[in-house]
């Protein structure tokens, strides 16, 4: 029996639009088809970023710090920002653990001023994402980190998109159902059963490996 010797199938924009058109019982002939459904694989890719972690998508990252400044703008597609360490340019082999809190958490910090190595960060989460830094640096460090980012546009149809290929059959599946919401309002429960189906498969794989060990506080019970 001969084999492919190839492990690299991979669906352009294009075909995913037509595969998801055939789920719902016809074929894209315009170029709105077209243009319709690549704006629906946007919004899909978009609602990806809700339902938690894509880890193709996170990236570590580097922000230079400067004396005396607390507050930094991080690129806009930034979703947000998993964790963090910060190291000193004279010294790139000691990271030092930087804790995340909350908004209201730096709303209390009295004396935001207050400079040295930065032990804390609030990442407020706008459009512009800014990253705040307690106590502020007192130093030209490096702000190190894990980002969740944005899956990239959809953009031509002769693109591929910026999916593995473990989640090729949740977004058709997911491309499937949101065009039935506009033209076949009649296979809508179905084909959302199968893109959940299809998602929650694809996100259980998409895990970490690592072990995790629970150990109990002490004085607990």
């Amino acid at each position: 029996m001969a084999l492919s010797g190839t492990t690299s199938f991979d669906l352009y924009i294009e075909e995913v639009i037509e595969e998801a058109f055939e789920r719902c019982g016809f074929n894209a002939r315009t170029g709105y088809d077209l243009k319709t459904a690549r704006r629906s694989l946007n919004i899909l890719f978009s609602e990806w970023a809700n339902r938690g972690l894509n880890l193709w998508t996170i990236e570590l990252r580097t922000k230079t710090l400067t004396a005396s400044t607390s507050s930094y703008s991080l690129d806009t597609d930034l979703v947000d920002i998993l964790s963090a360490v910060t190291y000193k340019a004279s010294d790139t082999t000691v990271d030092n653990e930087v804790e995340r809190i909350s908004r209201a958490e730096y709303l209390n910090i009295s004396k935001k001023s207050t400079e040295g190595k930065p032990s804390q960060f609030y990442l407020e989460r706008t459009i512009t994402p800014t990253l705040y830094l307690y106590p502020t640096p007192d130093a030209a460090d490096t702000f190190k980190y894990y980002g969740l980012t944005r899956i990239q546009d959809a953009g031509d149809y002769t693109n591929t998109a910026e999916v593995p290929f473990r989640f090729i059959p949740c977004m058709t599946a997911g491309l499937a159902y949101y065009i039935a919401i506009k033209k076949s309002p009649e296979r809508i429960q179905f084909l959302k059963a199968a893109y959940e189906e299809e998602f929650q498969r694809a996100a259980a794989e998409d895990s970490t490996r690592a072990s995790i060990h629970l150990v109990p506080a002490a004085g607990v019970i």
